[in-house]
């Protein structure tokens, strides 16, 4: 394992069900995510980029082969610690939003951090912090409900980065928004990642948003296929 990697894969596969009705969604996956790297992962539906997303993520285990998480051999994790790996680890920006409505939206943000233990004050504080720096600092009381689509997708960027978890992994952040937003955001995460250090996998069809990748890695199949860098 490379100190200098965030992520190391060696022969993944990934298999469900058993049998005559079992299907291999990841076929002997090799990749290697440097730390800092920016890296976008695109593919057909049914490729096997979600499941591959969901290994990074600490979400399923590999059936088969080694899967290294900053050193941490997570092929080796029983299920039931794979939440605390995700709560050290790894901060998640999905399609959807995913706000809570009766949350404020420093409070969408604080909320996370007290279950990772941070006092109230400290997560606020943090919070506070990272909204200011999506441009939302004066948004911290409003509603969910009360902001536009990109706005409420800048608040979910904030809360993925606040704590400064070394990985942040993006299931289509820009499906929902319009080309123009989706630009803003790209750049946001971007300007963001490169600023606090942290190492980003972006899964996405959109391929206005490619030039903002370090890097682009292509799965077929179950199967990584090519890749470019930037």
């Amino acid at each position: 394992m490379s100190d200098q990697a965030a992520v190391q894969l060696r022969g993944i596969t990934k298999t469900y069900g058993e049998g005559a009705l079992a299907f291999r969604a990841l076929k002997g996956i090799d990749l290697t995510i440097p730390r800092g790297e920016f890296m976008m992962l695109v593919g057909p539906s049914g490729s096997g980029k979600t499941t591959l997303l969901s290994i990074l993520g600490c979400v399923l285990t590999p059936t088969a082969g080694e899967a290294y998480l900053f050193g941490e051999p997570v092929h080796r994790r029983r299920e039931a610690e794979l939440p605390d790996l995700r709560l050290s680890y790894i901060g998640f920006i999905f399609q959807g939003h995913n706000l809570l409505p009766a949350l404020s939206v420093e409070d969408n943000v604080a909320f996370p951090l007290e279950l990772r233990g941070y006092t109230r004050k400290a997560a606020l504080a943090e919070a506070r912090e990272v909204l200011g720096a999506v441009g939302l600092g004066d948004k911290l009381t409003r509603g969910p409900e009360e902001l536009s689509g990109g706005q409420r997708q800048r608040v979910a960027v904030a809360r993925a980065v606040a704590g400064r978890p070394p990985l942040i992994l993006a299931d289509e952040p820009t499906a929902a928004l319009d080309a123009e937003t989706g630009q803003q955001v790209t750049q946001l995460l971007k300007q963001l990642s490169s600023e606090r250090g942290h190492t980003v996998v972006v899964v996405t069809h959109d391929n206005r948003i490619f030039h903002y990748a370090d890097r682009t890695v292509h799965i077929e199949d179950g199967v990584l296929t090519s890749q470019e860098k930037h």
